[in-house]
């Protein structure tokens, strides 16, 4: 599989396998670990997560699966995320809440460590902005962690141009990603500067979301049965019968090595995203399906 470059010593394998939905999969360790044996026969060698996800228990679910077999820790990239508190029965918090203190930012990792069971990770990212983020303590916490060894990279999520420039002004380390949501359904961020900015600072983007939470298959309102439809064209132009095929395809055909999140516990999804690395779309489908999105022409 095509590999990302996106620092000197950091590679990420295009299509990356994500963890979001992976406590409702209902997976034992040993199922989830077959799954993660699969996704690297395909040629995934990255894995997406986060502190939050499974209402904290994603992390661990992974860690119990690959403490079956630690040797396959140094075949895969970790990412994972901090920055999020979520409240429920087992902390003291009123309502969720964004933090991006050095305190939190230390003790997230801290617990994502020892859940994953692992000494180093990866990637961190940043989980979502934090309207109170001093970028001191938060370039304190990076650089404590990474002379720690036990991050060696960093970046962050769901950030604006004007947010990543805010905090990488205060950090003796680069930010090697963004992770936002993008997809055929979601343009957002194509047009408000924060694709551009990845470009411009040779910083591939993660996307997750990228098939819009399946929204285009089935519903019937009127934009995304338009797209559906011209999805489907393009297909058949294409050589696939699948238009998630596409809509991963599309995404990749952008020259900012978009990485797209493909969150499925089923093993022939994930080979559908894979299998659209292979297909050669052309920049008028491109634009058809543009198009059909913003559901007028380009002017």
């Amino acid at each position: 599989m095509e590999r990302i470059q996106l620092h000197d010593d950091l590679q990420f394998s295009r299509i990356i396998h994500g963890h979001w939905r992976l406590a409702d999969w209902n997976y034992t360790g040993q199922q989830t670990l077959g799954l993660l044996e699969q996704c690297l026969e395909l040629g995934i060698t990255t894995i997406d997560t986060a502190s939050i996800y499974g209402k904290y228990t994603c992390e661990e679910l992974f860690g119990n699966a690959l403490s079956l077999k630690p040797e396959l820790r140094g075949k895969i990239e970790i990412v994972t995320k901090c920055g999020i508190k979520l409240a429920n029965d087992e902390n003291s918090f009123r309502l969720n809440h964004y933090d991006s203190s050095k305190e939190h930012i230390i003790e997230s990792t801290e617990r994502s460590l020892t859940k994953l069971r692992t000494d180093y990770i990866d990637v961190l990212l940043i989980h979502r902005p934090d309207v109170l983020t001093n970028p001191e303590e938060v370039a304190e916490a990076f650089s404590s962690l990474k002379k720690d060894g036990k991050v060696k990279h960093f970046g962050v999520s769901n950030f604006l141009p004007s947010q990543v420039n805010m905090l990488e002004a205060y950090l003796d380390v680069p930010l090697v990603t963004n992770q936002v949501e993008l997809s055929v359904m979601y343009r957002d961020h194509f047009e408000n500067g924060v694709v551009d900015q990845c470009i411009e600072k040779k910083m591939p983007p993660m996307a997750w979301s990228p098939l819009n939470r399946g929204a285009v298959f089935n519903n019937q309102e009127e934009n995304p049965s338009r797209v559906r439809s011209t999805l489907q064209k393009v297909a058949e132009e294409l050589g696939t019968s699948t238009i998630d095929e596409v809509m991963y395809a599309w995404l990749m055909h952008h020259p900012a090595n978009i990485m797209p999140i493909a969150g499925s516990g089923k093993i022939e999804r994930i080979q559908s995203a894979v299998n659209s690395i292979s297909l050669q779309m052309n920049r008028e489908q491109w634009y058809e399906i543009w198009v059909s999105s913003r559901g007028k022409d380009v002017d």
